[in-house]
């Protein structure tokens, strides 16, 4: 049996973009992907309006927590997708990285995010179907 690919989504406050992201990651790939999120320096709590946002797409991301990332969260994993989280995400040479580009939901009403959520979703698809094919 072949490993299954490992991603990990990080931003700053790990309570928007990697959440939605993950979020995507593990609903679109019927648990074919090992996914991980954290943030460089969590929220306390979810964006209210990105739970709202997923929602809308008939995901429920009421239970998930921002955690902080460790070095073993990217060790594990095959691929890293940063975004906004800049220098403060650990480097492992061998390890693939990019860096999306999505504005910060945080500053962000829920009409933006929900482009927010459509472009995430949109770069989700695209990652697993190379990771996947």
């Amino acid at each position: 049996m072949t490993k299954k690919p490992a991603v990990m989504f990080v931003c700053v406050h790990n309570a928007g973009r990697s959440q939605m992201a993950a979020a995507y990651a593990r609903h679109l790939s019927n648990g074919e992907v090992d996914v991980r999120s954290a943030g460089s320096a969590p929220a306390d709590q979810l964006n209210p309006d990105v739970v709202v946002a997923m929602r809308e797409e008939g995901i429920d991301i009421t239970s998930h927590r921002p955690r902080i990332l460790t070095e073993d969260d990217i060790r594990v994993s095959d691929v890293v997708i940063t975004m906004g989280c800049g220098d403060t995400c650990p480097f492992f040479p061998g390890k693939r990285y990019e860096d999306w580009k999505f504005a910060d939901p945080a500053v962000s009403d829920l009409d933006s995010i929900r482009g927010i959520r459509d472009g995430i979703k949109e770069r989700v698809r695209d990652l697993l179907n190379e990771l996947l094919s």
